[in-house]
């Protein structure tokens, strides 16, 4: 059976959402006759875990280990906060905290880490990689991300070994959505570009998981168009098989919003059409599974909706997928015309009626039309016309099989075939 690396900076028992396509394809796989190994960080890098997705790891996977030097040990420090306290990505770049500390600390995250706050990990990643490959005979490398710092990883132990390198890009680098918000130093801007264009031009196929990042890329990078491929995040059919689909016929109707959800994914007239919907005499409930921005919750309680907002914080994947599947609608915030959520597969397996705000986001816009599954809008919409229509909502379930992690992991299979 032929070997293939993947380098994936969370792996289980991360509880992070970015495990599930690695973990997914990778589980696959050897039943696809390529067996991965895998390099990642120590165990101890992860503030939030999720002890169950260990045991989905296949038996016959070895996983390799190498210590990380955090930067964001260095931000909880300058800025005050308690070392053991969890700390979310996006806090360290928020344009909400004006202190001098965390400016001076977003200025040092945007201009001094590059590509990433991750880069503490690329040299004793790269050491284990070295040592890893002795023992190893893999024939090809895949490196996740972001953190993008993994690329640069992949594509000097794919230099080292000459062997051929497939990054995948889950987000895009440079122009990932949240570095928008500030201006960047020259010098700064012109070494990540380097980076990222120099892993582009030295891979030998690149995969997106959406067809508009792709497309970007394909125009930033002439030479990226022979060599990129579209996987979708998708859904893992399995994990839906112990839980069972409710279709309540209670008065009372549940949103549920899984997954982070940030300053600029703030649908406030949403909010607003909310409470109009309950002051006419529709019982709603609003749960959210995550981390919540504290700008959402500011807006959330201008609408007076917290009698009836619940925030649930953190939960394990499959206690969220319970919560998904019980609910009655399931809202969607993209962040930009590049995004489409991972958690959309998955609201599309679990055949709700789905609300998605997102501007120009035609992407998300087309799958859930072409799933049949609800409507979507732009942030600046109150969404009103969805509380009329739902009910003719009725998900295509052939459609959705397309986005089952079986056959995606299949296509990544016949990616790594072709090399």
């Amino acid at each position: 059976m032929k070997k293939v690396l993947f380098i994936s900076y969370y792996w289980p028992p991360s509880g992070k959402a970015s495990i599930h396509f690695p973990l997914k394809i990778i589980k696959h796989l050897p039943s696809l006759d390529w067996l991965p190994v895998v390099l990642t960080v120590t165990e101890d890098t992860f503030s939030q875990k999720d002890e169950t997705f260990i045991n989905e790891v296949p038996k016959e996977v070895r996983i390799y280990r190498a210590k990380t030097y955090e930067p964001f040990n260095f931000y909880k420090k300058f800025t005050g906060k308690e070392k053991d306290q969890q700390l979310v990505a996006s806090e360290t770049i928020s344009t909400k905290n004006k202190s001098i500390a965390h400016r001076l600390s977003v200025w040092i995250r945007m201009n001094l880490f590059i590509p990433d706050a991750r880069v503490g990990w690329y040299f004793p990643a790269v050491n284990q990689g070295l040592e890893l490959l002795k023992k190893e005979r893999v024939e090809a490398i895949v490196s996740i991300g972001p953190p993008h710092t993994t690329h640069l990883i992949g594509k000097k132990l794919s230099a080292k070994h000459k062997l051929p390198h497939i990054p995948v890009f889950i987000d895009p680098w440079v122009d990932i959505s949240y570095y928008l918000n500030y201006k960047r130093n020259k010098l700064a801007l012109a070494i990540d570009n380097h980076l990222e264009k120099s892993v582009l031009k030295n891979s030998s196929a690149v995969i997106f998981v959406t067809e508009t990042m792709k497309n970007d890329y394909e125009k930033k990078y002439s030479f990226v168009k022979n060599k990129s491929k579209v996987l979708y995040w998708g859904y893992s059919e399995e994990e839906f098989e112990e839980i069972e689909i409710e279709n309540k016929l209670i008065e009372e109707k549940t949103i549920v919003h899984a997954g982070n959800i940030f300053s600029y994914q703030n649908p406030i007239s949403f909010w607003e059409q909310l409470k109009k919907e309950i002051d006419s005499g529709n019982k709603i409930k609003l749960k959210f599974i995550g981390t919540v921005d504290p700008t959402i919750k500011e807006s959330i309680s201008e609408a007076s909706l917290d009698d009836v907002t619940e925030y649930m914080g953190f939960l394990p994947y499959k206690k969220m997928l319970d919560e998904v599947c019980s609910s009655d609608f399931l809202l969607v915030c993209a962040t930009e015309p590049r995004h489409v959520p991972g958690k959309l597969f998955e609201y599309l397996r679990a055949g709700k009626p789905i609300i998605a705000f997102g501007n120009r986001n035609d992407e998300v816009k087309e799958i859930i039309k072409n799933a049949n599954a609800g409507m979507m809008f732009g942030y600046e919409e109150s969404g009103e016309e969805f509380f009329r229509k739902y009910s003719s909502f009725k998900t295509n379930k052939e459609f959705v099989k397309g986005f089952d992690r079986r056959s995606i992991s299949e296509e990544f299979r016949n990616i790594l075939n072709r090399l």
